[in-house]
């Protein structure tokens, strides 16, 4: 049997992967009621610096806390969870919405 992905239309916000750029999509996670931190075990060595220690925003999702990592978008649901997503599978799934609409 196959289905089709029921047309619905979400709120996302794509992580540039710096941590001012993670500071706007962590508020709109908490002033939504959500769940999220901005972490880097090693600031001097944040891979935004260069480095070789990635960072992330752990998001408590409805399956258990995830990370989202450089570029990924951070989707709120239709029941109003949030979790991260992938650029690839974003594109295949969603297209941009007329704000009119």
């Amino acid at each position: 049997m196959k289905y089709r992905k029921k047309p619905v239309v979400i709120e996302a916000m794509q992580w540039d992967g710096t941590a001012e750029g993670a500071r706007p999509i962590i508020d709109w996670i908490l002033r939504e009621g959500g769940t999220a931190v901005y972490t880097c075990s090693d600031p001097v060595r944040c891979s935004e610096h260069g480095g070789d220690t990635p960072h992330t925003i752990a998001i408590t999702t409805l399956e258990g806390d995830m990370n989202a990592s450089l570029h990924d978008y951070v989707i709120r649901g239709t029941r109003g969870e949030f979790y991260p997503c992938k650029p690839g599978p974003f594109a295949d799934t969603f297209e941009p919405v007329d704000p009119a609409a």
